[in-house]
């Protein structure tokens, strides 16, 4: 699976900045069966975990996230940029690899108690991820793992996960490919 699933992604270089190479999944979520066994990988540890809610870091974690979420038989609670929701909202600023940036999610996204999985497709240096969290607990639920489709392991950003359990189908090696 993963060499199927390695060959569907390309990089695409200084996207969206100079210097960054970016991780183009859309040919893996154009091939349906390479897309069944990537979502179904990043279920699997999760399946016996109680989750209730599946939180999905925008974009590319809302397509993942939302499929997750449905094999889970879970709820869905968008995770997204400052700005783009359009009721009462919590937000949580962070750095990424290229920036800063804030994101948000609804303040009844989340219950609290609810036990939730928090999905994106690329971890990188863990602050997208790590803010997702911060803003889960601050509603009160539980983080009970991350399903990520691609770690960049060379930018250390499971650190930022506080010790919880992750997922990462894919993994870069420090040439930059993907093992």
């Amino acid at each position: 699976m993963v060499e199927r699933l390695r060959s569907l992604i390309r990089d695409v270089p200084d996207f969206p900045r100079p210097g960054i190479v970016f991780k183009d999944i859309s040919r893996l979520l154009g091939d349906g069966p390479a897309f069944h066994e990537a979502v179904t990988a990043l279920t699997e540890p999760y399946v016996d975990q109680n989750v209730d809610v599946v939180a999905g870091i925008e974009s590319r974690g809302f397509i993942l996230g939302g499929a997750v979420a449905d094999r889970l038989g879970a709820g869905f609670a968008l995770v997204r940029k400052e700005g783009r929701l359009p009721s009462t909202r919590i937000s949580q600023a962070y750095t990424l690899e290229y920036g800063e940036a804030v994101i948000e999610m609804h303040s009844d996204a989340i219950e609290p108690g609810q036990r939730v999985l928090i999905v994106d497709d690329l971890l990188a240096t863990g602050g997208t991820a790590g803010a997702a969290a911060a803003l889960v607990d601050r509603l009160g639920g539980d983080t009970v793992g991350f399903a990520f489709l691609i770690e960049l392991s060379a930018l250390g950003g499971s650190a930022a996960l506080g010790g919880r359990p992750y997922t990462a189908l894919l993994r870069t090696t420090t040439d930059g490919g993907i093992a």
